[in-house]
C-alpha cells in the first residue's frame, strides 16, 4: 500500500497524528501476508491485496472478540483467493 489515504478512509481516521503507527501496521500486515504465501502484486495495483492489508490492520485495532473473528474470517478468505488466484 503506497499511501495511507485508502487505509485511513477504511478505518475512518482523520488527521495525521497516527500516521507513524499506521505505517508500521501496514508494513507488518504486508509481512504477515508474505509469510502466509501472498506476494505483493507486481503492478502494485491489486484491490484485493489492498483490502487484505486494510483488514489485517483493522484486526490489530479491533476492540472486541466478535469483531476480531469477523475480520479474521474475511481476511482468511481473501488470503486463500490471493494464493490460489481464484
Amino acid at each position: 500500500m503506497e499511501d495511507l489515504t485508502l487505509l485511513k478512509t477504511y478505518l475512518r481516521i482523520d488527521g495525521s497524528e497516527d500516521d507513524d503507527v499506521l505505517t508500521l501496521l501496514v508494513g507488518a500486515a504486508e509481512e504477515y501476508l508474505a509469510n502466509a504465501g501472498v506476494k505483493p502484486p507486481e503492478s502494485g495495483d491489486s484491490k484485493l491485496y489492498d483490502l487484505a492489508v486494510c483488514l489485517r490492520v483493522h484486526r490489530e485495532r479491533a476492540r472486541d472478540e466478535k469483531e476480531v473473528e469477523r475480520v479474521e474470517r474475511s481476511l482468511t478468505s481473501i488470503i486463500l483467493q490471493l494464493k490460489t488466484g481464484i
